[in-house]
């Protein structure tokens, strides 16, 4: 994959929103800034910010008290017309940043300071430049205290940036007991994409990451409904959530099955059609899976991760129990694909499979359904609607119930 089809492919940065993206005009760049970009995420999980720069940008991070404020000194840049419109990027319902404001510190270091509405544990780090976006600094708030719910995720996320991830995983995802008799099926949906990485853009400006959220949420409800399923999702809101994150919270559920929902682009607008993805340990069965898994897992290095959890992302598990998962996730494919074929054409009408590393539970039956393609106009205009939305949801749905009626084993190193 050429770099400058990657950059063609993701165009991240277009459609991002005036809310959450401040450009630096001519006047900006002539007055000596480096900075060209400034993006605030917020989330109940964590709330980020971003400073993209065309130099790699030097910080130091420290905290103040009375009231409760997170500064970062950014060294050997000035004040431009971007970095002055940071405070317009705070959104009122950010559960964690009240304000931000920025100064010119001294002659070569910028202060921002973020006064919080709430105790913070602050995650500071740099990225390179990859797909078109070029350095960024990335602060990253999380919540002290825990929330009061179920989801580990926030528990996850804290494991992971810490490079102890495994640590917190079960010896086997599958609970003992019939599912569907003796205890719920427990469905784990992936939304693709989401925060910082918007995934792939259409022409008139549709982002993956929204569309397959809202697919996403479709299908939770038709789950949900049905008395022995509960669904559980990645992520339900735009938020960025690392590859091996979404897989251990997967594992953390003990969910049955894991399906991750994307609606991809590709460089020719005449590709069309949907297709389904299982995990290959042995190289991809076809060019264009290839190509797919080597964009879908860029996501962390768009999304933007620390290298800190990197011990897990290079981990090996259970090769035999994964080689039985893989071949239970091409029958759940199959049943999830020949549904998909009665609302929408088929890019191909077999089960495609690569080394897709959000598909890498060792113990969990696990999918990657393309919607359609959004680089396609006609494609791109069916995503955007309720009605195509739903009848995705219902198809996936029809091969989640299909899979088990066939007898699925849910437990396949048993």
């Amino acid at each position: 994959m050429t770099d400058s089809t990657s950059l063609n492919r993701r165009r991240l940065l277009q459609g991002a929103g005036a809310v959450l993206l401040l450009s630096v005009s001519r006047a900006g760049m002539a007055a000596g800034g480096h900075v060209v970009a400034i993006r605030i995420w917020p989330s109940s999980t964590y709330s980020r910010l971003t400073i993209e720069s065309n130099i790699p940008l030097k910080y130091k991070q420290f905290a103040l008290s009375n009231p409760d404020r997170v500064v970062v000194d950014i060294e050997n840049i000035q004040l431009n017309r971007t970095l002055n419109g940071v405070g317009n990027l705070v959104r009122q319902d950010d559960p964690y940043i009240k304000n931000a404001r920025v100064g010119q510190f001294d002659a070569s270091t910028v202060r921002l300071v973020l006064e919080l509405k709430q105790n913070v544990s602050p995650k500071t780090f740099t990225l390179a430049p990859v797909a078109g976006i070029k350095n960024r600094l990335v602060l990253d708030l999380y919540p002290v205290k825990q929330p009061q719910d179920d989801d580990p995720l926030l528990a996850l996320l804290e494991d992971y940036n810490q490079g102890e991830l495994e640590r917190s995983q079960p010896a086997a995802a599958p609970l003992p007991g019939k599912a569907g008799k003796d205890r719920p099926i427990v469905i784990m949906i992936d939304p693709g994409h989401g925060g910082e990485d918007s995934g792939a853009v259409g022409k008139h400006k549709t982002r993956e990451k929204d569309v397959v959220l809202k697919i996403g949420r479709r299908l939770k409800a038709l789950i949900d409904k049905h008395p022995n399923m509960r669904a559980y999702m990645t992520r339900n809101e735009d938020v960025f959530i690392p590859l091996k994150v979404r897989v251990a919270k997967a594992r953390k559920q003990r969910a049955d099955l894991f399906v991750s929902i994307h609606a991809d682009a590709f460089t020719s607008r005449a590709a069309r059609g949907s297709s389904v993805f299982a995990l290959s340990t042995k190289g991809a069965t076809s060019t264009a899976a290839r190509y797919l898994a080597q964009t879908q897992n860029e996501s962390d290095l768009i999304g933007g991760v620390s290298m800190s959890g990197d011990r897990y992302l290079d981990h090996t598990m259970f090769d035999m129990v994964q080689s039985l998962t893989i071949n239970d996730s091409l029958k759940f494919g199959k049943e999830v694909l020949s549904r998909m074929g009665k609302v929408n054409h088929l890019h191909k009408r077999s089960v495609d499979q690569a080394g897709f590393a959000v598909l890498k539970a060792p113990d969990i039956p696990s999918i990657l359904v393309e919607t359609a393609f959004i680089s396609n106009i006609e494609e791109e205009r069916k995503l955007r609607t309720a009605h195509f939305q739903q009848q995705v949801a219902e198809s996936i749905f029809a091969g989640i119930k299909a899979y088990f009626a066939n007898g699925a084993s849910l437990s396949p190193h048993k």
